[in-house]
């Protein structure tokens, strides 16, 4: 059948639903079964038919584009804002927004329905406030900004137990050198546990670089002595923590524990794995789509925080491998 010549009409027909449900699919997915979706989606591929997406956003006054800014340096050989990026795409998708990555630079080219945000820093939320079109933020603030995080209080605390229940004695905190909402709830979740436990907190803190966390593990290796474990605020500090006590002739875990956070690439390739406390970064950028979709659709209206839980997922750098016999 000619594309030109199909209708929501023809579309019903073929899936043997009404006209409103097709719509629905089309226009509002969530509020539809998948088993109806399904019907439709394959109506729609035999009848070759495309819903004209650039007619119904003039008629809404919208431009189908999200912007998403990514604030801090990315590194290329850690795929965390790649993660963030699928989760979000994947949701947009499903509304027929396409979804466009952007620098200050570019800030005001172009026009737009709505912006994500990360890697925000306390001098970003002055610029940001002059955004014309709702915001979602991907990080913690306390700004009143809606925004979408992971509970990183909550995961260093499952990091500070994991290491107390593993005998560890000593238990070392290596923190990112930033004054930021996320770094401060992770160092909280360690200070609190250690606390409770009656041990003292010792936090040294860097730039997330792999560099300098080794660095100060070679620097001062005669501070630390067996029994000894390191929560450390990203996968990238712990192997570098990692990579220098190994090199330094020191046994992990039979000696040291390290305990990385963000668990999306590195914590797999570090010799041995690292446990680490792991982020639902996909999950969370849907999420972040979804939320600034119902931002728009309800004119701006707020939409709070969401907060998800991490997951604490033990190797062999606090746990040693039982070999078979």
């Amino acid at each position: 059948m000619n594309q030109l010549m199909v209708t929501l009409t023809d579309v019903a027909k073929r899936a043997n639903v009404s006209k409103m449900t097709v719509s629905r699919v089309i226009n509002h997915p969530e509020q539809v079964t998948d088993e109806l979706k399904e019907l439709v989606f394959k109506a729609m591929k035999e009848l070759d038919y495309r819903p004209n997406v650039a007619a119904k956003a003039l008629a809404n006054n919208r431009t189908q584009v999200i912007k998403f800014f990514i604030l801090e340096e990315m590194d290329t050989t850690e795929p965390y804002y790649m993660n963030l990026l699928t989760g979000i795409a994947k949701e947009l998708d499903k509304y027929h927004y396409t979804l466009q990555l952007v620098t200050k630079n570019s800030f005001d080219i172009g026009a737009c329905d709505g912006y994500i945000i990360t890697g925000m820093r306390e001098e970003d939320y002055r610029w940001i406030e002059g955004a014309k079109k709702p915001v979602v933020l991907f990080g913690e603030n306390h700004h009143g900004y809606d925004f979408v995080d992971t509970d990183n209080k909550y995961g260093t605390t499952l990091a500070t137990q994991h290491a107390i229940q593993q005998g560890f004695t000593s238990i070392v905190f290596i923190g990112i050198n930033v004054k930021e909402p996320f770094e401060y709830s992770r160092e909280a979740g360690y200070i609190n546990t250690m606390q409770q436990h009656g041990l003292v907190p010792v936090i040294h803190r860097f730039e997330n670089r792999s560099r300098y966390s080794s660095e100060f593990i070679i620097e001062n290796w005669n501070q630390f002595k067996p029994g000894t474990a390191f929560i450390c605020s990203s996968d990238r500090l712990a192997i570098g923590i990692e990579r220098s006590i190994l090199t330094l002739g020191g046994k992990i875990p039979q000696e040291y524990g390290i305990i990385g956070n963000d668990g999306v690439f590195l914590d797999q390739i570090a010799s041995p794995p690292l446990t680490t406390v792991k982020q639902s970064v996909i999950e969370m950028g849907v999420d972040c789509a979804r939320m600034l979709l119902n931002k728009i659709e309800q004119q701006g209206a707020p939409q709070g925080s969401h907060f998800f839980q991490p997951e604490l997922v033990i190797r062999e750098s606090t746990v040693p491998v039982i070999k078979p016999e």
